[in-house]
């Protein structure tokens, strides 16, 4: 744990302070809301639950206790609605802006709902937050905004063309972002996420991310389908390290506000590797996975390679990642076979 992550929570610890996280119920924003409720903070969460669930609120309940769940208050709502924003920033002091329609491919099925939430509804939260006069707002940006850039690793200020409409909303975020920087003078930082996973990620629907469809597949035996050859890599980022660039973006200093950091391990693993990592991981755990993958057409508005450049996080934040993807599994994998199976 980096000495900066370290003071942040100590000085959280002794001065508590009011929270929103948007998508709370979801996967990101429901490890965020048991983190901060653990140092005993008081969270508002807003959530519409068109991709979160009760059933991750009632999770982090179990685990926090009664006491310092009772500081949790929560508002079903839509960030496309005004009011509802308005309401959720009241007299909040950090904003971690979780909300958004992900998925590459669902954008591509339907690119005007994709464009409503994650930018009229963005846009409504940086207006509302802007109007309260919160003290920090964090948004969750993508690493999808690399685009058709090739180079590796990713560096923050070069990028390339969208290649989903997805892509094209978080790379909007980021432009609104700025605007409202230079505009009116109020301060964010954007977190490019690259690849998250952990417990409480979704393995079910179309638009599952490949961790918790492969291992749920594999605890039930049946097959695991791989989009193209499985030499396709990506930058694995376990939760915990997204935590806690989130914290350390919301009390970051002066410089390193009106920023957009990646957000990830810096490490390249291939669909290829990770179907192995997956298979002795869940050995580990009794779970004996020992078919082969099927392999399947390339998905369309994939990203060949991705691999991030945190130095610009390490330095300006103090973000020093915790887990790799081995550490990350072994982390999360008993969650996994007991809430997957």
């Amino acid at each position: 744990m980096s000495t900066r992550y370290q003071k942040v929570l100590a000085d959280l610890n002794t001065s508590p302070k009011r929270w929103l996280v948007t998508g709370c119920a979801g996967f990101i924003g429901s490890n965020l809301l048991e983190t901060l409720l653990q140092m005993g903070q008081t969270v508002v969460g807003l959530d519409n639950f068109a991709t979160g669930h009760q059933y991750n609120l009632d999770e982090v309940q179990k685990i926090v206790g009664p006491e310092k769940w009772a500081k949790f208050t929560l508002i079903e709502g839509d960030i496309r609605d005004q009011a509802a924003c308005a309401k959720a920033v009241k007299d909040v002091d950090f904003v971690l802006h979780q909300a958004a329609l992900g998925s590459v491919p669902r954008s591509l099925k339907d690119p005007v709902t994709t464009n409503d939430v994650n930018i009229s509804g963005f846009l409504n939260m940086l207006v509302a937050a802007r109007d309260a006069g919160v003290k920090s707002f964090v948004y969750a940006a993508s690493s999808s905004t690399y685009g058709d850039h090739e180079a590796l690793p990713k560096v923050e200020d070069r990028i390339g063309h969208p290649l989903s409409p997805y892509a094209v909303t978080k790379f909007v975020n980021e432009l609104y972002a700025d605007v409202f920087a230079r505009s009116y003078g109020f301060g964010s930082i954007g977190l490019r996420y690259f690849n998250v996973f952990g417990k409480r990620q979704d393995p079910n629907g179309a638009y599952a991310a490949v961790i918790p469809k492969w291992v749920s597949a594999m605890i039930r035996n049946e097959d695991v389908v791989v989009n193209g050859d499985g030499e396709t890599s990506r930058d694995f980022c376990y939760v915990e390290n997204a935590v806690q660039a989130n914290i350390l973006a919301a009390l970051a200093q002066p410089e390193g506000v009106n920023q957009v950091y990646n957000v990830a391990f810096n490490a390249r693993t291939s669909l290829n590797e990770l179907f192995q990592y997956l298979a002795k991981s869940l050995g580990n755990n009794g779970v004996v996975y020992d078919k082969q993958p099927v392999y399947a057409d390339f998905r369309a508005g994939d990203v060949r390679h991705s691999q991030a450049d945190i130095s610009k996080a390490k330095n300006l934040l103090g973000y020093e990642p915790m887990h790799n993807i081995v550490q990350g599994l072994e982390v999360a994998m008993p969650w996994y076979t007991q809430f997957l199976r």
